[in-house]
């Protein structure tokens, strides 16, 4: 048997590619779906390794915890509320058929109840553009338009933490290891610059991969690498 490739190393889930998820402590999502409203108050500010957003601990009148992403401008000590009776306020959690149209969420979720899918990385905000019928139509953070379901739920406001990606990682090692925390890949070397051993498109051609990009049918795991099974090839005519 041959050498495993990248790919299939990471299909395998070794310790290297396994993002140390014991170390994430939260999971920021919306409260469970009821038909009551509930007030918390925001307890403290807290940094997660596995959100690119800072995350908020609040604390309900029922005695129960739970974390929320953190929205800008929001402070311990501050009021957020979910359900039919909040406020239009930032922070605050509601059915889209409550939010006015033109309002800035974020933390949209795609089902509901699902806690919230949409729109969650640190800075981004979605608009709220028009109703119609059981739909929602909002603009992404892509400037694309999709459409909700008018009783999904979504926070008011914009993500935290807008500046993160302002500020260089300086060094290769530095981002080596904001890429450790989360179990992502990193650093990504071309094909045909790895060695015949770990590439079928590598060897000592220079960086050429001196056979056709296009996968066999029949190819085993570790050689399906390239194009596979495209529609078609060439220029468009």
């Amino acid at each position: 048997m041959g050498k495993r490739i990248i790919s299939q190393r990471r299909g395998r889930a070794t310790r290297r590619f396994i993002a140390p998820s014991h170390r994430y402590f939260a999971e920021a999502k919306h409260k469970t779906l009821d038909d009551k409203s509930y007030f918390g108050k925001v307890v403290e500010i807290l940094h997660s390794t596995s959100h690119t957003a800072p995350l908020a601990l609040i604390q309900y009148e029922d005695g129960n915890y739970s974390y929320i992403i953190a929205p800008e401008g929001i402070a311990v000590g501050d009021i957020v509320a979910t359900g039919k009776k909040a406020e239009i306020k930032v922070g605050n959690t509601m059915q889209l058929s409550e939010i006015p149209e033109g309002t800035l969420v974020y933390n949209i979720e795609s089902k509901l109840g699902d806690g919230g899918k949409f729109v969650r990385s640190s800075g981004t905000f979605a608009r709220v553009l028009a109703k119609t019928g059981d739909k929602v139509k909002i603009l992404m953070p892509s400037k694309k338009e999709k459409e909700f379901h008018i009783n999904c739920r979504a926070t008011i406001g914009v993500v935290s933490g807008g500046g993160r990606t302002d500020k260089p990682f300086i060094k290769a090692g530095n981002r080596w290891h904001a890429m450790r925390a989360k179990g992502r890949l990193y650093p990504i070397v071309s094909a045909v610059a790895m060695n015949a051993v770990e590439h079928p498109f590598g060897s000592g051609r220079g960086r050429h991969m001196g056979k056709p990009n296009i996968a066999p049918r029949n190819a085993p795991p570790g050689r399906k690498v390239g194009l596979v099974r495209p529609r078609r090839t060439g220029r468009i005519r």
